[in-house]
């Protein structure tokens, strides 16, 4: 739901300029299966053995019904130019958050 959202966006981000990234840890393969059954406009990045997660503080527990596992949680970093981070989107509305994102940015 979250990639739909940049990805219906995408038009919009572009027209500011602004390149949209994504990130998981799943194989390049499986990654390209999912960008081309989503049509995703933008590159998902993949980080199998967690490095650049874990330098982001994005990897780690998760919980969810009762069972614990290792997971991504769903952050957004906004980098500019300089490639200094601007702003943190932590705990994101997956429905609503790329709308979100230009409208914070277009202040």
């Amino acid at each position: 739901m979250e990639g739909k959202g940049f990805r219906d966006e995408f038009h919009n981000f572009e027209n500011n300029n602004i390149q949209i990234l994504g990130c998981s840890a799943d194989s390049p393969k499986k990654q390209k299966k999912f960008i081309e059954k989503k049509a995703f406009q933008y590159p998902l990045l993949c980080d199998e053995n967690h490095e650049m997660l874990i330098a982001y503080g994005v990897w780690g527990k998760k919980k969810f019904m009762g069972r614990e596992y290792m997971g991504i949680s769903r952050t957004t970093y906004v980098i500019n130019e300089d490639k200094t981070i601007e702003k943190v989107y932590e705990k994101v509305k997956i429905t609503s958050h790329a709308q979100g994102i230009l409208r914070d940015l277009k202040q």
